[in-house]
């Protein structure tokens, strides 16, 4: 009978697992050290991603290799404007049974059933197709024909949006947005990374990337984040975080009265803790501190606060106002 592990030996196998993860996806990505970690927090956290960068950051080849390492079932569905909800979920179709000539209605599965999906520009489909998407993200489950059918565990949307060519495309809705537990920004490589880069892909370098986590074992750490206790004073400071951003709050500060329309939801009180946990357990910690609480508030807020024609005269971005508010409290 095999030995049930406890959940301190758990959390050093995540942390051991972090590391190989990480050497492993180093062999074909160059850099991007925090972006890896924002991934692989919102994984364990059972988060999603909405990743925005130009084209050419390797945003495609880092997510296609992060499901090679952890061995799990990896679909891409390329958004464009004549994209149908039943092209992702799925769609019925008639078959016949040959010995008894009975029609019959076969439901065939669309690419949203698979563990990681990459949803490519999805900010270049029409919302009707978006939202196909918010079901499968909130409920893990997918509609069609009446009928309901469960998606399979761990399920990872990583989304990605090209920020600066706009023609042609739909905006997400605010209520998707807040679906994803992190926007996370892909910055240029810095000068010693594109050396590198270039010469990796213009060579016959063929990485050889090894499978460090099973899908029953993703399952096990993402029970174990949700399992990992924190203190009320950290709680506390994540909810006096998010309810600071929300201008029509007595305490709220000048700016941002100023400069935001709409703070933060309650839904990233509970990502900022979830990503805490998350983060302090990929360290080897058993307990988050405010700091995780602090490293993760700018990919959880980013793509949630509103901000109005004040701030856009102003020049001031949601990064920047998010970084004042972590320096006042």
């Amino acid at each position: 009978m095999r030995k049930e592990k406890s959940d301190v030996e758990v959390v050093q196998q995540l942390n051991e697992a972090y590391k190989k993860i990480k050497s492993e996806i180093a062999k074909v990505i160059v850099g991007q050290d925090k972006i890896i970690e924002e991934m692989l927090i919102a994984l364990f956290a059972r988060g999603h991603c909405l990743l925005v960068g130009v084209p050419g950051l390797a945003k495609t080849l880092l997510i296609k290799t992060l499901a090679q390492v952890l061995d799990l079932k990896f679909s891409r569905i390329q958004f464009t404007p004549d994209l149908m909800p039943s092209d992702i979920t799925g769609t019925e179709v008639i078959e016949e049974n040959i010995s008894t000539g009975e029609k019959f209605f076969k439901f065939v599965k669309g690419p949203i059933f698979a563990n990681i999906i990459l949803a490519d520009e999805i900010n270049r489909t029409p919302p009707k197709t978006q939202s196909a998407l918010l079901e499968a993200m909130q409920e893990y489950r997918v509609t069609a024909g009446g009928q309901t059918y469960e998606l399979e565990q761990p399920f990872f949307v990583l989304a990605t949006q090209n920020p600066i060519e706009m023609e042609g495309t739909y905006p997400l809705p605010e209520a998707q947005l807040d679906r994803f537990m992190f926007n996370i920004w892909i910055d240029y490589p810095n000068f010693d990374e594109e050396v590198e880069i270039v010469r990796k892909t213009t060579s016959m370098y063929q990485p050889d990337v090894s499978k460090v986590l099973k899908r029953e074992e993703i399952l096990e750490l993402q029970d174990l984040v949700r399992k990992v206790p924190v203190a009320d004073n950290v709680i506390e400071y994540a909810v006096k975080l998010v309810t600071m951003t929300r201008p029509n709050l007595n305490g709220s500060p000048d700016f941002i009265k100023r400069w935001i329309s709409w703070g933060a939801g309650p839904r990233a009180s509970q990502y900022l803790i979830l990503g805490a946990k998350a983060r302090a357990v990929l360290d080897g910690r058993y307990t988050p501190t405010i700091d995780d609480v602090r490293a993760v508030a700018l990919p959880v807020l980013r793509h949630r606060l509103v901000t109005n024609f004040n701030a856009e005269a102003d020049g001031v971005s949601t990064v920047d106002i998010i970084e004042k508010l972590l320096k006042l409290i």
